[in-house]
């Protein structure tokens, strides 16, 4: 199978609002999307970054901030946790064949640093929504460092979800949303 024909591959040349260099950063973002019964797919996808895991820890974990980079995301908020741990509630409003449609998503969180950060839905609009970020020591070469960042999760739309709108988000949205980490990262810590 072509790489033009897989369908773990995000479909490059329908990305609306990426330019051509955009075109070949998403290239970088590596894709896998399982389908499971019932509609949930398993999702894995992973960058390398060139700064440090301290940095990118910085960014994953700065979640009221998302809404300043991560695509779609309009509502990023920490809430009160009924143990005392990470409750965070999130609004994601995506336009899809010319309607607006608006997920929500309140996820508890774990975070081990430096590795890995888990979530799991506590509620909203999926029956069920977890998965975690991992960050592993990468070589870039043999003066830089960076780091492999790993998104691995589990999604099972609810029904009143359009199966092409989370096709969509799956294929297109993460790549991009992978890209705008990176990115973020560049623009809070590159001395350049």
């Amino acid at each position: 199978m072509s790489k033009e024909n897989d369908p773990a591959k995000p479909e490059l040349t329908n990305l609306e609002s990426v330019t051509n260099t955009g075109l070949i950063a998403l290239q970088a973002v590596d894709i896998k999307i399982q389908k499971l019964e019932n509609r949930q797919r398993r999702v894995f996808a992973k960058i390398q970054i060139p700064y440090s895991l301290e940095q990118i820890w910085q960014v994953l974990t700065d979640y009221e901030a998302f809404t300043e980079f991560m695509p779609n995301f309009t509502q990023s908020r920490r809430l009160a946790h009924p143990t005392g741990g990470i409750r965070v509630e999130q609004v994601r409003t995506k336009s899809f064949m010319g309607m607006k449609i608006s997920t929500k998503l309140v996820v508890d969180i774990e975070e081990n640093f430096p590795s890995k950060i888990h979530y799991q839905q506590v509620e909203g609009d999926f029956k069920n929504f977890s998965g975690y970020w991992q960050l592993k020591p990468w070589n870039l070469s043999l003066d830089q460092d960076g780091v492999e960042l790993s998104y691995n999760f589990l999604i099972w739309p609810k029904p009143i979800l359009p199966g092409a709108l989370v096709e969509h988000v799956l294929s297109h949205d993460i790549p991009v949303s992978m890209l705008a980490i990176r990115e973020r990262t560049e623009k809070l810590f590159s001395h350049g």
